[in-house]
């Protein structure tokens, strides 16, 4: 369980250090609208957002297995977290996220990376599609200008909701909800490896300031941000609040795995790597024991950041540690001006990310499964959009792995996730 960092260090240089240098400080401008688009979305405060990718970020970067990984809150997490703050509050979310990171780091110290493999990966894509499905759905809300609707995270819920709200539509927000789909996505297709996502955001934001338009933005729904990092505290712990959260802990324990495997194997074949499965599982576990000290959310490896950082020229774990730095200088120095966000822009943010996670190109090879592969795929993805995901996750499993034994084929082949590195 040897950290990356500790091996790479060893031929360290001065030309290294400078991809590295620009290679985190690019990654921190993709990641810091980001982080609080996602936390918005999860029901959370946005500054939330910022301190899981500075806590986070720095930990799994300075204690992982993967060269080039990059850690933080994504978007896998904000079903399960918008339920969870809904049900037991944010103070819940704290204590069921400290719980997953326990969980995670006795995993790593069992030594349990490898048998995360044993999860098909019909039941991955089936609840992946199934969160930017719902994820896409919650952001209408904003991207429509509904700022007196109250939307779930539940797609039952949260359909007749937005029709009953749709008189209230602003068409500016919609304009510039619109503008900031349009312009993320062409940065994504021409210059995956810039931040274009935050220079659309600034743009669209900039425009709404200064003619002052009827748009809602992070200080208008918010209040001012305040900047710098909370102190660490202990959410509150009893027999019965960690009896009742368990399920929720076991989920993020298990997304976080999952995610950071994924984005883990994707940098390797982007890279040439090999990444240490339990190593990384073990910093997952740290991270998402501290983030919660700090008031932040669930983190795990974020695929589109990680991708970004090999693409902008990442060589070490160094460049995710500049990565949190640069978030964390920003916050103190610049932490106001994020209330200047336009809400609009940041759906839009999170409705394209949405859309690449679902990865709408596959759907012929999807097609093409085996009878009983697309089965599980559909199932899980139905049961994730219209119940929650941890009942799609363990029925899912459990079908997929009674799928495999009817199959005689108990041993897992290798994963070969597709490279969704361009979300």
């Amino acid at each position: 369980m040897k950290p990356k960092l500790l091996t790479t260090i060893r031929d360290y240089s001065w030309r290294i250090f400078t991809w590295d240098l620009i290679a985190g400080v690019t990654v921190a401008l993709v990641a810091l609208p980001l982080s609080i688009a996602i936390a918005i979305a999860s029901g959370a405060d946005p500054k939330a957002g910022l301190v899981t990718a500075i806590v986070a970020g720095f930990l799994i970067s300075l204690l992982g297995g993967s060269r080039v990984q990059i850690g933080g809150p994504t978007g896998a997490f904000i079903v399960v977290v918008y339920g969870i703050i809904e049900a037991h509050g944010l103070d819940g979310l704290l204590l069921a996220t400290l719980m997953a990171g326990v969980i995670l780091v006795i995993g790593a110290l069992l030594r349990a990376g490898r048998f995360i493999a044993l999860v098909p990966e019909p039941v991955i894509e089936g609840f992946t599609v199934g969160i930017a499905v719902i994820i896409a759905v919650s952001q209408l809300k904003d991207l429509l200008g509904l700022s007196s609707a109250k939307v779930s995270a539940d797609l039952v819920q949260a359909l007749p909701a937005l029709w009953a709200a749709r008189d209230g539509i602003n068409p500016m927000a919609v304009a510039i909800g619109l503008f900031s789909i349009g312009g993320i996505a062409l940065f994504r297709r021409i210059a995956p490896w810039f931040p274009g996502s935050l220079v659309v955001i600034v743009i669209a934001s900039a425009a709404v300031a200064l003619l002052a338009l009827p748009v809602d933005s992070i200080h208008s729904r918010f209040g001012v941000i305040p900047s710098g990092m909370p102190w660490p505290s202990l959410p509150h712990v009893s027999i019965a609040r960690v009896s009742a959260l368990l399920p929720s802990a076991l989920i993020i324990a298990f997304l976080a795995a999952v995610e950071s495997l994924l984005s883990a194997i994707v940098a390797d074949r982007m890279i040439g790597g090999r990444h240490r499965s339990n190593a990384e599982l073990l910093a997952q576990g740290v991270a998402n024991i501290a983030s919660p000290l700090f008031g932040g959310l669930p983190a795990t490896g974020a695929i589109a950041r990680t991708a970004t950082n090999v693409r902008a020229g990442g060589r070490t774990p160094v460049a995710g540690i500049v990565h949190a730095v640069t978030i964390l200088l920003i916050t103190l120095g610049a932490g106001a001006l994020t209330g200047y966000l336009a809400m609009p822009a940041l759906a839009a943010l999170l409705i394209v990310t949405a859309w690449i996670m679902s990865e709408p190109h596959r759907w012929g090879e999807r097609l093409r499964l085996k009878p009983g592969d697309r089965a599980l795929l559909f199932l899980t993805m139905a049961l994730t959009v219209v119940t929650d995901l941890t009942i799609a996750i363990a029925v899912g499993t459990a079908a997929g792995l009674a799928l495999r034994l009817s199959r005689k084929d108990a041993e897992p082949e290798d994963w070969a996730p597709s490279d969704r590195s361009k979300l």
